[in-house]
């Protein structure tokens, strides 16, 4: 996760919530969360987090963007959504990133929202939800 986030080291503000992780931290995430890897060595992560009414996709993190793996890791939300039986997947990117909210609309997600971080005066993420099933 670390090395595929490094890219948006410098270009988000506020850092990114991974700086602060920890292997235990990632455990107990682990305990009221999905962790999925992808590769062997590890090439590409998700997070799937139930909430109330929709599967949270978090910390998708790919090291070749190339290789479909980050399709592969969405597909794999969609069908864990599915099988959870929730009708939406979430997520949210930081506003810098543009490229990468390209790369959602592409794969069917639609911005609901903008949020703002603690202490910001402007947004700092954007909110995209994809109906599934």
């Amino acid at each position: 996760m670390c090395t595929a986030f490094a890219g948006m080291e410098g270009r988000i503000d506020p850092p990114s919530s991974l700086k602060s992780m920890t292997l235990e931290s990632l455990r107990r995430t682990a305990g009221e969360a999905e962790v999925w890897a992808a590769g062997d060595p590890v090439i590409g992560t998700v997070v799937l987090t139930p909430k109330e009414k929709v599967l949270y996709v978090g910390k998708l993190a790919v090291l070749d963007q190339r290789r479909g793996v980050g399709r592969g890791l969405m597909a794999l939300a969609e069908e864990r959504a599915v099988a959870l039986g929730y009708e939406w997947l979430e997520l949210e990117s930081r506003v810098e990133l543009v490229e990468v909210h390209a790369v959602f609309k592409r794969l069917g997600f639609r911005e609901v929202m903008r949020t703002t971080h603690e202490g910001y005066q402007r947004p700092t993420s954007v909110v995209f939800r994809k109906r599934v099933g």
